[in-house]
């Protein structure tokens, strides 16, 4: 089969072009299994449709429907790709899936067959058997020929995570787990049209993050013309009621099936909204015992919607952040001032939101852009292959006191052996660093050398989104400290 190239109205996303096609394709005489997830908003079905209409395969979307009606739109999507004037009819799911596979079967010249089930859980809420079905053909097909090449998708994360987890009938099945998720920082940039205002690009991200769908279908291409628009178009699209988006974050809530008490939920990811990031923090925050929030943060985990980072100096000790930017947004900014913004005062209450935001949204959210920038081009200030990137308390016992290190970076290990540090990191949103940083990040640095943690070689690396003391930057002179400006992020 000839290569499959990625349609030009499809932005980015080349490796996991490169990687469903590969699926989609492989002349592997058995039937194949790929299990595709990722949050609504994402551009699954779009990716997913360029994909069908490509290879000539058959794509279906599931619907919120009763069984006996998703299994006549099955039918009519199966009549409709074969050509078929009349709909096919069903007795059952096992029929309909047996019938599926059988076209596998046929002596196809033009390669594997592919099927895209897009929206699973929606079939197998309402005809849970229908992982088991899918399961016994594929395993009568792994000794059979057949040219099968089926791809499950759905948005409900805890419910596709599940299906090849633990005792699930399709666990060990599938050649395809693919996550699709959002654009990185420097790729949003791109797509939004931003890339070359920085300062614009991290404020833009810090609210709507990398979600694709949120620039097209939600906004209709409205997007800040400058720095100077930023404040504007916020109050005009996410803080404004007339807007797709003012309700958005309750709706990325409402759509997870494993969560039913919302309030619960809200509370929760409020409470790390307000930097209660433990445990325990964000037990205290909403009046429960830590025993009582474990399903909850479980939840939040499983839907992509939180995030868990183990403290790299103290083990045992993890630190949760909300990983949809929107979510944190509405939850620091939106949600205390939610019946003024009902009333249409989105301006009265942005002009009001300056430190919430500065502390509670775009600071937190530059310290991850700092450590993904280190995950990705920033390795080069390393120099070496490295190991974890993540953050972590430095405890001082003679001072009393906690340092915290916003970005660390250990080096890469043999296994058996301990990692060592490459790199400590502070980085500042809204403040001019100077020495009294590089000097805390020094000895938090000697701190750790006494426990063999750290060498006199560890870099010590300051983060900063507005800029350098003059002090500081004759500092960088060192060839043991490194100055990251918001500029550099994005180059």
């Amino acid at each position: 089969m000839a290569a499959v190239q990625k349609p030009a109205q499809v932005f980015g996303r080349a490796a996991e072009w490169d990687g469903l096609v590969s699926f989609a394709t492989r002349p592997t005489p058995q039937a194949m299994l790929g299990v595709v997830s990722g949050r609504r908003r994402m551009g699954k079905t779009y990716l997913l449709r360029a994909l069908t209409e490509q290879v000539n395969g058959l794509y279906f979307g599931a619907t919120a429907a009763t069984a006996a009606e998703s299994l006549r739109q099955f039918g009519a999507a199966l009549a409709a790709h074969s050509g078929s004037p009349s709909p096919f009819s069903f007795a059952n799911w096992d029929d309909a899936i047996a019938y599926l596979f059988s076209l596998g079967t046929a002596d196809r010249a033009a390669g594997p067959l592919l099927v895209v089930i897009d929206e699973f859980p929606y079939l197998s809420k309402t005809t849970p058997e229908i992982p088991s079905l899918i399961q016994r053909e594929i395993d009568r097909y792994q000794v059979e020929h057949n040219s099968m090449r089926l791809m499950l998708c759905g948005s409900a994360m805890s419910v596709m995570g599940g299906l090849l987890t633990s005792t699930a009938p399709l666990r060990g099945r599938a050649q395809l787990e693919l996550v699709v998720r959002p654009f990185g920082y420097r790729e949003a940039a791109e797509f939004w049209g931003v890339a070359k205002d920085p300062a614009l690009a991290a404020r833009l991200h810090a609210v709507l993050g990398g979600t694709p769908a949120y620039r097209r279908q939600f906004l209709a291409d409205d997007t800040p013309a400058g720095l100077e628009d930023f404040d504007p178009w916020l109050t005009r699209t996410v803080l404004s009621p007339l807007s797709p988006l003012f309700r958005e974050a309750r709706y990325l809530l409402a759509e997870e099936t494993d969560i039913r008490d919302t309030a619960m939920y809200h509370s929760v990811l409020a409470a790390v909204a307000e930097g209660n990031a433990t445990r325990g923090g964000i037990a205290n925050y909403i009046g429960r015992k830590s025993v009582d929030i474990s399903h909850p943060l479980t939840v939040l985990e499983d839907s992509h919607l939180l995030e868990r980072g183990e403290d790299l100096f103290r083990s045992g000790r993890a630190r949760y952040r909300i990983s949809e930017p929107l979510i944190n947004f509405y939850e620091a900014v939106m949600r205390p001032a939610w019946a003024l913004l009902e009333s249409g005062q989105a301006t009265q209450v942005w002009s009001q939101s300056a430190d919430r935001f500065a502390s509670q949204v775009a600071g937190p959210h530059f310290e991850g852009l700092c450590r993904e920038y280190m995950l990705t081009s920033g390795q080069f200030l390393i120099g070496r292959p490295i190991g974890q990137v993540g953050r972590g308390v430095v405890t001082d016992p003679a001072a009393r006191r906690q340092i915290e290190i916003d970005v660390a970076v250990t080096e890469s290990r043999s296994p058996g052996a301990k990692a060592g540090l490459a790199l400590l990191g502070e980085a500042k949103w809204g403040t001019v660093m100077d020495l009294h940083h590089l000097n805390r990040l020094s000895h938090a640095r000697e701190l750790l050398i006494g426990r063999g943690a750290a060498t006199p070689a560890t870099l010590l690396a300051c983060f900063s989104a507005k800029g350098f003391a003059a002090e500081l930057q004759a500092e960088a002179a060192r060839s043991d400290v490194v100055l990251v400006s918001l500029a550099d992020l994005y180059r």
